[in-house]
């Protein structure tokens, strides 16, 4: 009888970030300006290691697809986002809710296992530098990103087939601001036990693949400079994981306290304001911590700009 008198949802309305109207144009003027940084810096990342031949190396062509990354992701939450700011009810179609959901997940699988490849890249650079050549051939590295494509798309189309089977009845207001599988597993009146352990086995499998893939890259990393005799050679080889490392550190950090923590400690209030920094704000930070801590991006950077004076 439940589901005979289950009326079909055909829209959401999302509450977002804040129900006062002078907080929420506040937050419009904030996250527009955080969005245009993530645009500009990330194309300006791509376009700058396309153009630079000194870039031309797998560290920078993992970097050109992590910026790429970072902007889809953010471009699938931050357009809808900024909209709601201005506009009384945020409603947002069944059916465009779930395509969210579908390619931030998507974008933001790839960029977890696009940070335990580029640690992979590392640990090759450094650990076994004579045949890093051979090893991160163009070939591999194309392999390697279609791997982490692959993964993405299969993994997110697994658990969004297994939201879409659930019932919404008797609301259809997510406590959100935008459409993430943990909202909507919250407003779901079906058994969400299967879709639960798909999103489980899901942040095992990618998530704690990758993180271990990280850790057991730097634990060789860290070891192989450790006995470099050569201070230089320490302080060089450190220098170019130090920008990598910062990324992971703020990625995995947030990914662990979103995905990971007890339900017993779960409040959607604090999960809002973990996916603003997880959805909004990394994709801003990440093509920021390279340009500012990698001397190559740095030099690619004050050429084209010189380059660009003397032109013009």
């Amino acid at each position: 009888m439940a589901v005979e008198n289950c009326t079909v949802v055909t829209d959401f309305i999302l509450l977002g970030l804040s129900g006062r109207w002078d907080v929420q144009q506040g937050l419009f003027v904030l996250f527009l300006l955080v969005y245009g940084i993530t645009v500009i810096a990330n194309l300006g990342m791509i376009l700058l290691i396309h153009l630079d031949p000194r870039l031309h190396t797998p560290m920078y062509y993992f970097l050109s697809n992590l910026s790429f990354c970072d902007l889809c992701y953010s471009s699938s939450v931050s357009p809808k986002m900024l909209a709601d700011f201005l506009s009384e009810q945020k409603k947002i179609a069944y059916n465009l809710c779930v395509v969210q959901m579908f390619f931030f997940s998507v974008f933001a699988d790839v960029d977890c296992v696009m940070l335990s490849v580029m640690a992979y890249d590392r640990y090759v650079a450094i650990c076994n530098p004579l045949l890093y050549t051979v090893t991160m051939s163009r070939r591999v590295c194309i392999q390697l990103m279609a791997t982490a494509y692959t993964i993405g798309l299969m993994d997110v189309t697994i658990f969004t087939y297994c939201t879409i089977q659930l019932s919404f009845c008797n609301s259809n207001i997510i406590n959100h601001f935008f459409c993430d599988v943990p909202p909507l597993l919250a407003l779901s009146t079906s058994d969400t036990t299967t879709s639960e352990i798909a999103l489980t086995i899901s942040c095992i499998c990618v998530g704690g693949s990758s993180i271990i893939t990280v850790l057991l890259s730097y634990s060789y990393i860290i070891t192989t400079i450790l006995r470099m005799k050569s201070a230089t050679g320490r302080r060089k080889a450190f220098s170019t994981c130090a920008s990598h490392l910062t990324a992971v550190a703020i990625f995995y950090g947030t990914l662990l306290f979103m995905y990971f923590r007890p339900s017993s400690s779960y409040s959607m209030d604090t999960d809002k304001m973990a996916s603003v920094f997880y959805a909004v704000v990394i994709p801003m930070l990440n093509p920021l911590i390279y340009s500012l801590r990698n001397e190559d991006v740095k030099g690619a950077l004050k050429k084209a700009v010189g380059t660009k004076l003397c032109t013009g």
